[in-house]
């Protein structure tokens, strides 16, 4: 909740499906996105901030990517500004 829109009411969208046997979860919101073209290389990365939000501190994603891998599994996004981003995360 802390990076949604301002302009519309924030959404997050939460769905798991099994392909061959494999986990893959999926997270979706509306909010403000992220400029992966900019920062693609170091979204999960420690202390990387993409958002003048006051309170960000560049620890979450590096956190989730860091316990995903410690379960063998991989996660990656997609994401466009002002509409939002979607991250996948697969086990193995």
């Amino acid at each position: 909740m802390k990076y949604r829109s301002k302009n519309r009411v924030p959404e997050i969208f939460i769905k798991s499906e099994i392909i061959d046997g494999k986990v893959r979860l999926f997270f979706q919101d509306n909010g403000l996105g992220i400029d992966l073209e900019k920062h693609g290389h170091k979204l999960f990365g420690l202390n990387k901030v993409f958002h003048r939000h006051p309170e960000a501190k560049g620890v979450g994603l590096f956190m989730v990517k860091t316990q995903v891998e410690a379960l063998n599994g991989t996660i990656y996004a997609t994401s466009k500004v002002n509409e939002g981003t979607t991250f996948y995360i697969n086990f193995n």
